[in-house]
């Protein structure tokens, strides 16, 4: 708060203070600023992962393993042969996911593909009901 005091001349009437005091202001604005940072959810960039809890019983017979290259140019390699076209891919996961025991897919990138070709077989398989499929390979990519 500011306060204006005359020369000491009396006869006159004090000037009057025209300025704004913007103290009250700048304690508002920080209390408001503290609230909404106080109130802003924490931001969680993580994968949601249903991860199994306890110890299963080990598997009676070891699981059929189908392995799935994909090259550097983005050509998609199926247990040795080639596939085609996504279509054909996807009539493949299709197949595999209305078997009764599904199959494990491994992964296997080329380390020069690019991610996109990866990801495309990923959503694909996703997209069709595949639940066991796991990246294989990762020593190619330590320096």
């Amino acid at each position: 708060m500011g306060m204006n005091v005359g020369s000491g001349g009396g006869s006159k009437d004090p000037e009057v203070m025209v300025d704004i005091n913007t103290t009250p202001l700048i304690d508002v604005m920080l209390v408001l600023l503290i609230m909404l940072i106080i109130t802003i959810p924490i931001q969680t960039h993580a994968v949601k992962l249903n991860m199994p809890v306890g110890n299963p019983p080990p598997p009676t017979e070891p699981p059929v393993v189908i392995v799935i290259e994909v090259d550097f140019d983005g050509t998609i390699i199926w247990n040795g042969e080639t596939v085609a076209d996504r279509p054909t891919l996807d009539e493949k996961f299709i197949v595999a996911a209305q078997m009764p025991n599904q199959p494990e897919f491994h992964l296997r990138p080329n380390k020069l593909v690019t991610y996109k070709h990866v990801a495309g077989v990923m959503v694909s398989a996703q997209s069709h009901g595949i639940t066991k499929i796991g990246l294989v390979g990762a020593e190619q990519f330590i320096d």
